[in-house]
């Protein structure tokens, strides 16, 4: 028995104590999920993010059985339990959604446990109106229903009691007394004080709550150091500072900057990565590491370190957080090559290997070699780390992290955030599934994804199943619409509506999801035909843009960003990614999707052709909405303003260019229409 609902130590002999040979307990508790790497690693969710706890769980015979959940805080205190459900009726799977509370180091657990009262229920609505033992049937009830409302607050015993009267009042028939004993307000009272025997716990899964930026957060990419002027284009970070607020302005999160550092000279590569720089070519600032310093210095065209917390305080006041570039590699220039040539592959030669993805060289980079000294390195790198903690950074970007050792991260992760949980990593890793999926589990709190090359319905539908379900518990999405690597063919050829439609897809689909400065002014020539690079691109120049002009000449979508932004904001469901549903609709090129946190429920419906207007009919799964099969309720287009009315099969026309989607906030059936057509 569990007073006033809370996970309380079972009476004696209660709790099944199995020893050595026992492995399966009193009541069966099996598969409990979520669980990473067999319970090795945590479970993942951020505070006030829900999630299910699931368990396979019955018992012999056919007494009935029932299950809840424990969460317990980093102190080891236990929370009020919640009740399970069987998912299915057969299935002997049961669930419930919990909610994480403060960051820290939780478990979770599931009890299991036999149902006297349940069962005793189950037994008298049968044999009671046949007549069968119903003397002794209420004798029964009677002496479970007392042992009941001894766990019972005394404030709230007195309708447990009353049943237990009813029970032994042999002058009433045997009708009203049952009626009694299952009144509903007596089956609540007892369903939040059960009576609870047998009762066998599942191991302790460990649950890992970080802070809300570690899934929600809409991200924006630029380099300062085109950020100059007329008298000095290279910029600095206090010319790049003054970016910063059309940036908050759009209604972003985090500033996310490339390498910083110093970069070499030797090998450095020209415009549009020739193999032979000019003069004035800049150099790319993934090549780190020169005679100013390495991963602890800034370039000194960008200023000093005091100009960089200049602009860490600017991005601060407008309410910006800094994600720094954290690239573990060296150009040949860096100090480390000089100090630290253990830590880096030598040819037989004798000369230092540089980076290679035959046929590509790329010979101003040299790769770590990590298996010489790992501690050395894992003390060096988290060194490193903290020396930008200690400047105002809490989130890195680590370029490249799958082609280094896994049991690295784990190292410098685990080192990090031991001191300091709320530090965010996030993996840029477009690599093969297994290894970005154990970067996650070991430690990285986001990941890069395939978005980016996920383009139509079916492709998105079941990418985002995926993500979205087990998976969420380990692995984190960024969806980056565009990187200074990646310009997608979709968005070379389907010019501005594509840009519009990939921003409605990543910013609905994702709690996470970011750009590349120039996607607001749909930037999409590339390097060559059947290229993903961009002709002249900022890795390897300088790209002022005149973002005033291009606002004046409407050649921008950053209103279409901004509202996105804001539309998240207020969105409860588009800041998770559990619980993603797709809605059927009879065209290929037109995709539906819901997602609901609480009384919050966002409708998407998206074209996904940027050249051609498409007509289709949406069949929503209206309990998916929270909603009956016949109901018509309103939806507010988020993107316009207008409210319309929908039921379970709504006619759609969206139109590239002019009406690529509709982003609806449902409302409750009593809120008033205020304009528009019944159909969208």
């Amino acid at each position: 028995m569990t007073p006033a609902g809370a996970a309380a130590p079972s009476a004696a002999g209660e709790r099944s104590s199995p020893d050595a040979a026992t492995t399966v307990g009193r009541i069966p508790v099996l598969d409990v999920r979520p669980v990473v790497q067999h319970g090795r690693r945590p479970a993942k969710a951020v505070t006030g993010e829900s999630f299910e706890v699931s368990a396979t769980v019955f018992r012999e015979g056919h007494d009935a059985v029932a299950a809840n959940v424990v969460l317990r805080d980093p102190a080891g205190r236990a929370g009020p339990w919640t009740p399970m459900r069987e998912l299915a009726p057969g299935t002997d799977r049961w669930g419930a959604t919990v909610t994480a509370g403060e960051p820290g180091r939780w478990t979770y657990t599931v009890e299991a446990w036999s149902d006297p009262l349940a069962t005793w229920r189950h037994h008298a609505r049968i044999k009671i109106p046949a007549g069968i033992d119903s003397d002794l049937v209420m004798t029964e009830g009677a002496q479970l229903y007392e042992r009941a409302a001894a766990g019972v607050p005394e404030e709230l015993r007195q309708p447990v009691l009353d049943a237990v009267a009813a029970l032994r009042d042999e002058d009433r028939p045997a009708a009203w007394r049952l009626a009694a004993a299952l009144s509903p307000e007596v089956e609540g009272l007892l369903a939040r004080y059960p009576l609870r025997e047998l009762v066998t716990a599942s191991d302790a899964m460990p649950l890992l709550v970080e802070r809300e930026r570690a899934l929600y957060g809409s991200w924006y990419e630029f380099f300062p150091r085109s950020e100059g002027t007329a008298e000095r284009p290279h910029g600095t970070f206090r010319t790049a500072a003054r970016r910063l607020e059309p940036i908050a302005e759009m209604g972003f999160d985090v500033v996310y900057l490339p390498p910083i550092h110093p970069i070499g000279t030797t090998f450095r590569k020209g415009r549009n990565n020739t193999l032979t720089a000019g003069p004035d070519d800049v150099g790319v600032p993934w090549a780190i590491g020169g005679p100013e310093g390495g991963h602890d210095a800034v370039h000194p065209a960008l200023g000093t370190i005091e100009d960089f917390d200049f602009f860490v305080a600017e991005a601060n006041r407008l309410g910006l957080e800094i994600a720094l570039d954290f690239a573990l590699q060296c150009s040949p220039d860096h100090p480390w090559v000089q100090k630290h040539p253990e830590w880096f592959h030598h040819r037989p030669d004798g000369t230092i290997a540089y980076a290679e993805n035959p046929p590509k060289k790329y010979q101003d980079i040299y790769p770590i070699a990590f298996d010489a000294d790992m501690d050395g390195l894992v003390t060096e790198t988290v060194r490193v780390l903290r020396h930008w903690m200690g400047h105002g950074v809490r989130i890195f970007r680590v370029d490249n992290p799958h082609t280094k050792p896994v049991v690295f991260w784990e190292r410098v992760i685990a080192e990090v955030n031991r001191r300091d949980p709320d530090v965010i990593f996030l993996a840029e890793a477009f690599t093969r599934p297994a290894m970005m999926h154990t970067l996650a589990q070991t430690g990285f709190q986001q990941s890069y994804t395939y978005f980016t090359w996920r383009n139509t319905k079916q492709e998105l539908t079941e990418y985002l199943t995926e993500l979205s379900g087990e998976a969420a518990a380990w692995m984190r999405p960024n969806f980056f619409a565009n990187t200074p690597d990646i310009l997608h063919a979709y968005l070379q050829n389907g010019g501005r509506p594509a840009f519009e439609v990939r921003a409605v897809l990543a910013a609905t689909l994702s709690p996470s999801w970011g750009v590349y400065s120039g996607y607001e002014l749909c930037e999409n020539t590339p390097l060559r035909q059947g290229s993903e690079e961009y002709l002249d691109s900022e890795k390897y120049q300088l790209k002022p843009r005149d973002w005033a002009a291009a606002a004046r000449e409407g050649r921008t979508i950053a209103p279409l960003l901004t509202r996105l932004n804001t539309i998240r904001r207020h969105s409860p469901a588009l800041q998770r990614l559990r619980g993603v549903h797709f809605h059927h609709t009879d065209k290929d090129a037109v995709i539906a999707y819901s997602k609901r946190s609480g009384s919050n429920t966002v409708l998407v419906v998206v074209n996904l052709d940027p050249h051609n207007t498409q007509e289709a009919t949406v069949s929503l799964d209206m309990p998916q909405l929270g909603l009956d099969w016949h109901e018509s309720v309103p939806v507010r287009d988020e993107l316009t303003g207008e409210t319309y009315y929908w039921g379970r099969a709504n006619y759609v026309r969206l139109e590239p260019g002019h009406r690529p989607a509709h982003v609806c906030t449902v409302l409750r059936p009593s809120t008033p229409q205020i304009g528009g057509s019944p159909t969208i």
